[in-house]
């Protein structure tokens, strides 16, 4: 079983309410093969809510206290990150998932990529706050480009 991005199967689960469908994990889903989970609304957060991005690092460093998850406005809302991503990793151990497929870019689930904590649509190399903790903790995450590989190690 792997755990992938609710907007990645179609749930509009995004800040602004929307989805980034892809087939492929839709599929998975139908087939019972794949779970989706989405740490932000898991952390508290509503649909749709403001855009947040991380301030001073990467989900590394909010992990390590060194780093803010703050939304537009300013308010912090690290503490409901660090929530949803202790919850992923709760699902993802009680279902004894070795890979996740998570959206990129996003202070959550970006597995490589995230935007820059300017709020201009910059972005820069680093992991998102779920993504760092299911590392830590031994679980491959992937984003969209990393599925077809994936799901051929898989036997999918």
């Amino acid at each position: 079983m792997i755990l992938v991005s609710s907007c990645l199967a179609g749930l509009e689960v995004r800040y602004n309410g929307t989805h980034c469908l892809n087939h492929k994990i839709r599929l998975l889903i139908d087939q019972k093969k794949a779970l989706p989970v989405c740490p932000e609304l898991l952390g508290g957060f509503s649909t749709p809510r403001e855009p947040a991005e991380i301030i001073g690092g990467d989900g590394d460093d909010v992990l390590d206290g060194k780093a803010k998850v703050i939304e537009k406005s300013g308010r912090d809302v690290t503490d409901l990150y660090i929530t949803g991503a202790y919850s992923t990793l709760r699902m993802a151990q009680e279902y004894h998932t070795t890979a996740v497929v998570l959206k990129e870019f996003s202070p959550s689930c970006g597995s490589s990529m995230i935007y820059n904590g300017e709020f201009k649509d910059k972005k820069i190399p680093g992991n998102g706050v779920t993504t760092a903790l299911l590392k830590r903790n031994g679980i491959r995450v992937v984003s969209e480009e990393g599925l077809s590989d994936l799901l051929q190690e898989a036997g999918y």
